[in-house]
């Protein structure tokens, strides 16, 4: 059954855990993401992503809390949310020696709900939606990465989808591919389809996720909108300047903390806390020579790497 506060979300998930012995490979999260976004799953390698979607899908046991997949209940309602649901988990596999077409004729062969009438109009157009009709024919086998995850996206396109999860769609493209991929989700999600995207590359999803959530370590350490996520409640503050030390003075005497970095001063200093005239006019005043200075709020890399301690690749 459908729960009234779920259906808002394609995903809801209530304390969900994952545990392997004493390891808690997903430490009670509470996810929620809204119908009709493009959310990006951020996180380093190892992070409970992947435990994370086995669970959504049903492809994994629960250890505890709850999962709501457009609106019902997971597993207990499997045979009503997964019809509406497409993915693309742990990369696609394909007969290699016959064409794209009719592996997707295979695939659509073995669902029992799909009728036989329409399946060559299904195909051709699942096809077409993700620009491979000219590459119909050809072996897959012959197919690049990119096309082969393209091709595996029109599987999951095969019936009406309100969701689609794809983890790590772009791990192992060449620049090509990447933007295939980005491209088309861009134009289905265009169409009302919600995205459920894993990676951990963050400059892909920040090109193309409307909201983000961040997991390190099994937990879940951030959620929002990206707007909301580029905020923050602090400012870097970089300083460079010959007086080093009367310079650390004055922001201490500011009480904002800072410290000595090479040829720079680094700091951080709480949003609204001071004017940063007014941290010039005091440096000016305790003739403390400015060379740059600059007061901005931390990029999502600087956020991210923050609230995990750990590294995100960033580029190819």
């Amino acid at each position: 059954m459908a729960s009234s506060i779920a259906a808002e979300y394609a995903i809801e998930t209530r304390g969900l855990s994952k545990s392997f012995g004493s390891h808690n490979a997903v430490d009670g999260i509470d996810l929620r993401v809204p119908r009709g976004s493009v959310f990006g799953f951020l996180g380093p390698n190892g992070s409970g992503k992947t435990s994370t979607i086995r669970m959504l899908l049903g492809l994994s046991n629960i250890s505890a809390g709850e999962v709501y997949l457009l609106g019902h209940r997971m597993p207990d309602d499997l045979d009503l949310a997964l019809p509406r649901v497409g993915a693309l988990v742990e990369g696609p596999a394909f007969y290699p020696f016959i064409s794209g077409r009719r592996n997707l004729i295979r695939f659509d062969s073995a669902n029992k709900s799909a009728d036989p009438k329409t399946r060559d109009e299904r195909v051709d157009r699942a096809l077409a939606r993700v620009g491979l009709t000219a590459a119909a024919k050809k072996k897959v086998h012959a197919y690049s990465l990119g096309m082969k995850q393209r091709l595996a996206i029109a599987n999951a396109l095969l019936q009406p989808r309100e969701l689609l999860v794809l983890d790590e769609p772009t791990n192992g493209l060449d620049p090509q591919g990447t933007r295939e991929i980005r491209n088309l989700v861009r134009t289905l999600a265009s169409e009302g389809i919600t995205f459920f995207i894993s990676s951990h590359l963050l400059v892909e999803i920040e090109q193309i996720c409307t909201h983000l959530a961040v997991m390190s370590q099994g937990r879940l350490v951030e959620q929002g909108s990206l707007e909301e996520l580029s905020k923050s409640e602090t400012l870097v503050l970089t300083l460079r300047t010959v007086q080093k030390q009367g310079a650390i003075k004055v922001l201490r005497d500011l009480k904002i903390k800072a410290k000595a970095h090479q040829s720079e001063i680094v700091a951080v200093v709480p949003r609204g806390l001071i004017e940063p005239e007014e941290i010039v006019r005091k440096l000016t005043r305790a003739k403390v020579g400015i060379k740059s200075f600059s007061l901005l709020a931390p990029t999502l890399e600087e956020r991210f790497v923050s609230l995990t301690g750990e590294g995100f690749d960033v580029a190819r």
